[in-house]
């Protein structure tokens, strides 16, 4: 499983963004205060980055949380696709089955 620091090392370089550069368009655009040296510690596994400044990478990367931190349904939806006798779904459809059994799951709690 890749870490969030992985993550955001690989879309930091893959914009051709310098940990300075990604600092100072971060800060302009949300108003946050991180720095470069901030950002290296994230992507050498040295500490986490808040809630809030994941909520921003995020957004700065137009990419989920879920992708940040290295989750993937892929293998639960194939899974979930691979119990019904060979049919096939669509990658929509896929993700309304996931949704559902998330939906199921959540009623089963509140009992």
């Amino acid at each position: 499983m890749r870490t969030i620091g992985e993550a955001i090392r690989e879309l930091r370089t893959a914009r051709g963004l310098s940990l300075e550069e990604l600092a100072e368009q971060m800060n302009k655009r949300y108003g946050s205060t991180i720095n470069k040296g901030m950002i290296s510690k994230w992507e050498n596994g040295i500490g986490d980055p808040r809630l809030e400044n994941v909520r921003q990478l995020a957004l700065f990367f137009d990419v989920s949380l879920d992708h940040l931190l290295g989750i993937n349904h892929s293998v639960e939806i194939e899974t979930i696709a691979a119990h019904h006798d060979g049919e096939e779904w669509t990658e929509e459809e896929l993700e309304e089955i996931e949704a559902f059994k998330r939906f199921v799951k959540m009623k089963r709690q509140e009992k």
